[in-house]
């Protein structure tokens, strides 16, 4: 790779090692120089930074530029300009890509996330020495999140929304020094909802689920009751107010229930998923006024597979990670 800015290599220990050298604090390397980076050809390349972009993944002004480069053609120097892509597009290739070099490149990614999780917490416990409120409610969600490293080897949306939920989570830190120690909070949350979901609309729309996503007869059949209560314990009340009066907090509760419960034969993370989006986008939360969805879907994925790992008594500070992540901060 004597062209490029990064390298992939195995230490003499065996583990997979990343050599980046930096220009102007980013890495921009032309699509050639992907292909031969991650070893698979350039139109491959060429196809999964299109869907990249096509996907609103990332935004293709931001992370691209064109420079001119002198290359050698034939017995000629010629100077042509060419499209250099950023790390942030060099990563998300890298996490999609299948080659040896892509393995090598997502064991690299996820023992630096892990890595960065645990350093991280310990610089941040370090500065917030004294708040200890705040810092259980963070040990509680990296604890979560590191326990899923050691569930199941992700797959590549599973470790983008991960790393999703960690980049967009860290600013709660801001909030924590901003609103004077306070704990960490449900805030910036939406009014009542408009739309109520009753168990039959769920059903009707699990079933039309099922025939674009279930691969089984089992997808979305019933073991029990539990599904009605799930759908049902979002509108509780207490004194005749909401215990979970804002639109966020019963989308997050939504999501929970249909999780833990496991009321269905085959489904029923997939089912908690889109129906946790459904309810937001039938509320008109599900996006910003730029038009952007708040939480991307392999964000989604991974905050599933977050509250599918975490322990009951961990349910609060799942909530609190959910509902910071769908409200109208983000």
């Amino acid at each position: 790779m004597a062209e490029s800015n990064i390298e992939i290599y195995k230490s003499e220990s065996g583990e997979t090692e990343i050599s980046v050298r930096l220009e102007n604090d980013t890495v921009w390397l032309t699509q050639k120089q992907i292909s031969v980076l991650f070893e698979k050809d350039s139109d491959t390349i060429g196809l999964h930074i299109r869907n990249i972009y096509q996907s609103g993944e990332l935004d293709e002004i931001s992370t691209t530029e064109d420079f001119s480069v002198v290359q050698s053609e034939g017995k000629r120097q010629v100077k042509r300009t060419l499209k250099h892509y950023n790390l942030d597009t060099i990563i998300s290739v890298g996490y999609r890509v299948n080659s040896f070099r892509g393995i090598q490149f997502r064991k690299w990614a996820s023992a630096i996330m892990k890595e960065y999780l645990i350093r991280g917490f310990a610089l941040n416990e370090k500065i917030l020495a004294r708040k200890t409120a705040q810092l259980k409610d963070l040990q509680k969600s990296v604890r979560i999140i590191d326990n899923i490293l050691t569930y199941k080897e992700l797959s590549n949306d599973e470790s983008l929304g991960l790393l999703k939920i960690i980049s967009d989570y860290a600013y709660a830190l801001d909030i924590l020094d901003q609103y004077d120690y306070q704990t960490l909070e449900i805030r910036d949350t939406s009014a009542k909802e408009t739309y109520q979901l009753s168990y039959e609309e769920a059903m009707k729309q699990i079933r039309l689920a099922k025939k674009f996503h279930g691969n089984s007869e089992l997808f979305g059949r019933e073991k029990d009751e539990s599904f009605r209560s799930s759908v049902a314990s979002i509108y509780q009340t207490f004194n005749g107010v909401d215990v979970y009066p804002s639109i966020e907090e019963k989308a997050a509760n939504l999501l929970y229930f249909i999780t833990k419960n496991h009321s269905f034969t085959d489904g029923n993370k997939r089912i908690a998923a889109f129906l946790f989006l459904y309810f937001m986008e039938r509320n008109g939360v599900l996006f910003n006024d730029d038009g952007n969805k708040r939480i991307a879907d392999n964000t989604v994925v991974a905050l599933t597979l977050m509250v599918a790992v975490s322990k009951p008594e961990e349910k609060d500070t799942m909530i609190k990670v959910i509902v910071n992540l769908i409200n109208r901060h983000n």
